[in-house]
This record gives C-alpha cells, structure tokens and sequence, in this order.
C-alpha cells in the first residue's frame, strides 16, 4: 500500500493529518502542491481544499475523512480511546475545531472578507480572534474537568483531539492572539510540541517551507 500527502506546509489541516501519520507510524511521501485552485490539483481533489490522501491511485479528501479512514486501515496504535464514549467526545472536540472554527477562519475566507467585503486588516484581525475565543473557551472548559494529571485532552496519550488543537494553536499565535485565558490548551499544547510525532509535523519542516 503506497501512500502519498498531496498538501503545503503551512496548511493546519494537511498538518493535523501528518501528526495523525506520524503518531500511528505510517510511512508516506509528501507531495507539495503549487496551488489548491490549480487545475492540476482539481483534476485529483475537486473540492480544491487540502489536503488529499493518495492511497495506491485513489484519492480521498477532507481531513477529518482522512484520519478516519488512517484508523480503519491502520488500527494500531489508535489515535483515538478505547471508551466508546470518550471516543465520542474526542471527536466533538476535534469537529468543534475541525468543523466549526477552521472553515470560518481559514485563508479563502480572510481573503473573502479584505478583498470582496472590503474589509480592513484591524476588522479581519478582530473576525479571527473573536472565533478563537469562542472555541478555545469551549475547549478550554471541556479539558477542564478532566483530571488534573491527564497530559493531554484526553488522558495520557494523544489522541485525534491534539493533532487537531496544536495547529490551531499555532494559527492563533501567528495572528497574535491572546492564550492567556487558556492555561490548560497551552500546557497541553507545550507538551504536545515535545514530541516527534508533532515536531516532524510542523510546517517548518516541510519539503516545501521557504
């Protein structure tokens, strides 16, 4: 089985999904992509969003898709609890980043706001911190009331919940947000970023980063 990442460096979910790769031990080779609205990369992933897994010529799309069909394929080790309903949460919290916070936040949509809206860089700025605040709250409420000695979201191993918060944190430093309120998303995400898993994930150490 042959699989290769067609994504970029500096894409939080082509990011989330190279954690999840590295934390099962998966081999892959990276492709990076010139553009995701290129004809090029639409021809394999019509939605032109990143990234798309190539497995053996055939393509699959949407992160979130991706890793779940990772857990399917490779079960071992699983990125996510054995506890059914832990299993459930985990998910609920990566979809509240996943699916809730990133579509509304992302490149195409500031892009959207400063060049079709008109909107100045201080309101775009205020949009994007304004959406992290609402979800890291969340987040930081729900890891909480988990115990103390839990090094991650969800117990002592990382799960799909980590590989999802460490790039979103990243993003969140990048626009200068303020984590302050947030000591147990910052604490995890300092353990986290410890690791290889999540070292060898950074956009920083793509092929492709400048």
């Amino acid at each position: 089985m042959r699989l290769r990442l067609h994504t970029r460096h500096q894409n939080s979910a082509g990011e989330r999904v190279r954690i999840v790769l590295n934390l099962k031990g998966i081999e892959y080779a990276y492709v990076a992509i010139e553009s995701p609205r290129s004809e090029a990369y639409r021809a394999i992933n019509p939605q032109g969003l990143m990234p798309a897994l190539e497995i053996d010529g055939r393509f699959v799309a949407q992160s979130t898709a991706i890793v779940e069909l990772l857990e399917e394929l490779f079960p071992d080790p699983s990125v996510f609890p054995e506890d059914p309903i832990t299993r459930a949460r985990v998910r609920a919290f990566a979809n509240l980043i996943c699916a809730d916070l990133h579509p509304l936040n992302n490149q195409r949509v500031r892009r959207y706001l400063a060049e079709r809206m008109q909107a100045p860089d201080a309101a775009v700025q205020d949009w994007y911190a304004h959406w992290i605040a609402e979800t890291f709250t969340a987040l930081e409420t729900e890891v909480a009331t988990h115990p103390a000695a839990d090094r991650f979201c969800f117990g002592d191993r990382p799960t799909f919940a980590d590989a999802c918060l460490v790039p979103q944190m990243a993003n969140a430093r990048r626009f200068d947000c303020d984590l302050s309120p947030y000591p147990n998303l910052v604490r995890i995400d300092a353990t986290c970023r410890s690791l290889d898993a999540f070292v060898k994930a950074r956009p920083d150490r793509q092929p492709d980063a400048p």
